[in-house]
C-alpha cells in the first residue's frame, strides 16, 4: 500500500487506502482535508458514476502525500472505528 503514484513538489503521493466505493473514498478524502491533509481525487472521473462497482472492482484509492501517510492514517483508523459498517463486521 505505500506504492507511490504522483508527485507534489517533489514529494510523492502514497497509496494509504483502498475504499470499497467512489463514494467512500470521498468521505475519508473529505475527513483528510477538513484535517489539513492533501488528498488528490483519482485522474479519471465518470461523468454517470455507477452506485456500486463492477464486479472484479478492487476499490478506489485514496493518496496523501507521503510526509502525511501516518497521520491519515490515524485519522482513517479512528474514523472507521466509528462507522456503523464496523459495527456490522
Amino acid at each position: 500500500m505505500h506504492q507511490s503514484k504522483h508527485t507534489h513538489d517533489g514529494e510523492a503521493f502514497v497509496v494509504i487506502c483502498h475504499a470499497p466505493t467512489t463514494t467512500e473514498a470521498s468521505v475519508i478524502r473529505g475527513l483528510l482535508q477538513s484535517a489539513g491533509i492533501s488528498s488528490p481525487a483519482d485522474s479519471f472521473t465518470d461523468p454517470f458514476p455507477m452506485r456500486e462497482p463492477p464486479e472484479g472492482f478492487s476499490g478506489t484509492e485514496v493518496l496523501v502525500l507521503e510526509s502525511q501517510a501516518d497521520e491519515a492514517r490515524r485519522i482513517i483508523e479512528s474514523y472507521q472505528k466509528k462507522s456503523p459498517q464496523s459495527d456490522a463486521q
